[in-house]
């Protein structure tokens, strides 16, 4: 493909101020990018499950949900690259924003020309395959990374929050072994990684609810005195 067919980068742009999303996408549009805006978090979490756009610049300071959560949703499921965008300039809030996955960090107000380099920087070094599609499908069961929903036969299924927890990261490593003190670092803290009994007894959950007999596993197998892996569908006969 030549560089004049090559599909033009999609920008999305969170931030609660009309002003500087109107800014943002003049600037961006002379640049060539297409470019979607979002006002509230929830927004954007449904743009960027629906448009997957090949980059995020995102507020922090959202009216429902804040920046940084919508970040660590996003990466249950892309390692798209976010350029935060905030007038927060603490150096704990930039280590915040790093820690939970943002690429860069930008403080308002902000030069508009070091800003555009930074997103040509990022594109660059990704400009690899998409993401894979963000969860799991084989006709029967359906995980959705990206919505956070569970379904069996098109039915959802009523999973607690630690149950999606454990299920959602064996699906992000599927076909790899996930140890158990990972699992409990996780999702119970660092001060439970011995508490095994804690993951027997979500994991004994999560099976039956997607009626998954231990013995002949279609999705988790058990790798013992290790931890779990998720297989797919194509447990081992």
């Amino acid at each position: 493909m030549s560089p004049d067919s090559a599909p033009r980068p999609r920008i999305l742009v969170v931030d609660d101020e009309p002003q500087i999303r109107k800014f943002l996408e003049i600037a961006l549009r002379s640049q060539d990018y297409l470019v979607s805006e979002a006002a509230t978090g929830r927004d954007a979490l449904v743009q960027l499950a629906v448009h997957r756009p090949d980059l995020l610049i995102l507020d922090l300071g959202l009216p429902d949900v804040d920046g940084l959560e919508v970040l660590r949703q996003l990466r249950d499921w892309s390692r798209m690259p976010v350029i935060v965008l905030s007038v927060r300039a603490s150096e704990a809030e930039k280590v915040r924003a790093l820690d939970a996955g943002a690429h860069d960090y930008v403080t308002k107000p902000f030069g508009i020309q070091e800003l555009m380099a930074r997103v040509r920087s990022l594109l660059r070094q990704h400009e690899a395959p998409a993401d894979s599609p963000p969860g799991f499908d084989d006709g029967h069961l359906a995980v959705d990374l990206a919505l956070r929903q569970v379904t069996i036969d098109g039915s959802p299924v009523s999973l607690s929050r630690k149950e999606y927890g454990v299920l959602s990261t064996l699906v992000r490593h599927a076909g790899r072994v996930v140890t158990q003190q990972h699992l409990l670092r996780e999702l119970w803290g660092p001060e439970h990684v011995e508490d095994t009994h804690y993951l027997r007894v979500v994991v004994g959950k999560i099976r039956q609810k997607l009626a998954d007999d231990p013995a002949a596993p279609r999705y988790l197998r058990t790798e013992p005195g290790v931890g779990y892996r998720f297989v797919g569908g194509a447990g081992e006969r």
